[in-house]
């Protein structure tokens, strides 16, 4: 889908000629002397359009207006929230209609800002995506081009241009999210990585099982071992200042299958678990917004890619293995996988010196019994480091909300048999598992973003959300605009890893 944003008068935007013409109508309206403002005022008198987000009228060769199809749509108070409900309501409305252009009207707007029209054009694209690559019948929108149009479209092009990289990212997060196993596969998602290294500003580096053994990342390895599927570690970098600066690294989950391993998933929803690397597909959307927003920020990404699958290699329940970081790990329950693959990445990010570290995740079912699909759950080890992420949450409209992590949750994590458990029991789950991987963020400012509730959606609108990519690419700029450390005044930071046992590696 094509995107344009134009200056255009009430009057013009009735003469243009385009399939369709959407009015926003906000809740404080003045109604102008042109054809679509006195049309969407007497519907308002009459009763028949309500100013509420998303409610609408639709009318066919209206009088005075050149476009063959009019959708008046309720705004409310023109707020971004309100505008996203809208135009969710007025795209999902021309759909199934013959409509290849439309024309946005956003002249009854009171005032039209950045953050309103980033919302527009997302919730205009979200609303027409559907995915085709496994199913070449799927009757995608013929919407091929929409137009904004606002009085001064120049005071809002920032807002544009940013709505048109969040859109990129979001639309790749989901590609990946939404391709079935077989399609996504660990090697499979290294060669996205690597198609995206290819942009201007980005590269990546994708490290085998060889390299991965080397690093001596027991945990990783662990899962990925009753899989024929060989593990991926996928290294993405933007640099978007001087090198000296320290990065912020984003680490998303990549389990590109899990089953829970020997300890199995019950059948039902399991196809579902494709999902699993959304975390993974979030960091891969976030390097293809970065590639066209260009901060002034250095990002590094890293995602540990593998399947989590039952074989006669698999590991069991009672197993022990030895992290990066030296400490052993008894895995009690080999699908609480997750937090292995991440606590070994944890650690390789400690070489980058970051000013700031954050685990991406499709983590803990308890995460959905606690938050739903509303909010992604937030744990922080740092407050300056959790509020900006709350910021970052309520200005994209994704969403999230901070937990605890107070430290008596951890003492569920203890066992007679190594350093630390991979489960601590049902209570709290999605706390004792952020507790997990906290155990291995002491070097460096650390938040973990649970997206198990709202990386995807089930039922009928099953399909990824793309988020947590607006709320990641919304701190990374409010990172921008704030001093950075320099890695030159930092001594390095490598932890001491103990001897793997052979046969605990793949």
């Amino acid at each position: 889908m094509d995107f344009e944003l134009k200056t255009s008068s009430r009057s013009r935007v009735c003469a243009e000629k385009y399939d369709a013409l959407i009015v926003l109508v906000p809740q404080d309206m003045v109604a102008g002397d042109d054809a679509a403002s006195m049309l969407a005022a007497s519907a308002v008198r009459a009763g028949d359009l309500e100013c509420k987000p998303g409610k609408l009228l639709t009318t066919y060769k209206a009088v005075g207006i050149s476009a063959k199809r009019v959708v008046l749509v309720g705004a409310g108070d023109a707020s971004p929230k309100s505008l996203r409900s809208a135009m969710a309501a007025a795209v999902n409305a021309l759909k199934t209609a013959n409509v290849k252009t439309v024309l946005v009207s956003l002249n009854a707007l009171h005032a039209v800002t950045d953050r309103v029209l980033q919302a527009a054009v997302v919730a205009c694209a979200d609303a027409a995506y559907a995915y085709s690559t496994t199913k070449p019948s799927s009757t995608a929108s013929k919407l091929g081009k929409v137009t904004f149009a606002t009085s001064d479209a120049a005071m809002v092009q920032a807002g544009f241009d940013k709505g048109l990289a969040l859109v990129k990212g979001i639309e790749l997060a989901k590609e990946w999210a939404n391709r079935p196993a077989n399609y996504a596969t660990p090697v499979l998602l290294a060669g996205a990585a690597k198609e995206l290294g290819k942009l201007p500003g980005l590269k990546a580096e994708i490290l085998g099982s060889k390299e991965i053994a080397k690093l001596g990342m027991g945990a990783f390895l662990a899962v990925s071992r009753g899989s024929d599927e060989p593990p991926r570690f996928i290294v993405l970098r933007y640099d978007g200042c001087a090198k000296a600066e320290a990065p912020v690294v984003l680490i998303g989950k990549g389990i590109t299958f899990d089953t829970g391993g020997i300890s199995i998933k019950p059948a039902a929803e399991m196809d579902e678990m494709k999902f699993d690397m959304c975390g993974a597909a979030s960091v891969l959307g976030t390097f293809r917004a970065l590639a066209d927003l260009k901060p002034a920020i250095n990002v590094v990404g890293l995602i540990p890619a593998c399947e989590n699958m039952p074989d006669g290699r698999s590991v069991k329940p009672g197993d022990v293995v030895t992290s990066m970081s030296g400490q052993t790990i008894e895995i009690l329950n080999t699908d609480a996988e997750g937090r292995l693959v991440l606590c070994d990445a944890l650690t390789y990010a400690e070489r980058f010196k970051p000013r700031a570290v954050v685990d991406i995740a499709t983590l803990t079912g308890a995460c959905v019994v606690a938050l739903g699909g509303v909010r992604s759950g937030l744990f922080a080890g740092d407050d300056q480091l959790g509020q900006a992420l709350m910021d970052a949450g309520e200005s994209s409209l994704d969403l999230c909300w901070r937990m605890p992590l107070d430290d008596e949750y951890a003492e569920g994590l203890k066992t007679n048999f190594a350093d630390v458990a991979n489960v601590a029991g049902r209570a709290g789950g999605a706390v004792t598992a952020a507790k997990f991987l906290q155990r291995f963020s002491s070097k460096f400012s650390w938040a973990h973003l649970d997206i198990a509730g709202t990386a995807w959606k089930g039922g009928a609108a099953k399909g990824a959300t793309g988020r947590p990519v607006p709320l990641l690419v919304d701190y990374l700029l409010g990172q921008a605009t704030m001093p950075v450390p320099l890695n030159v005044n930092v001594k390095a930071r490598v932890a001491k890893t103990r001897p793997v046992p052979k046969t605990r590696q793949a």
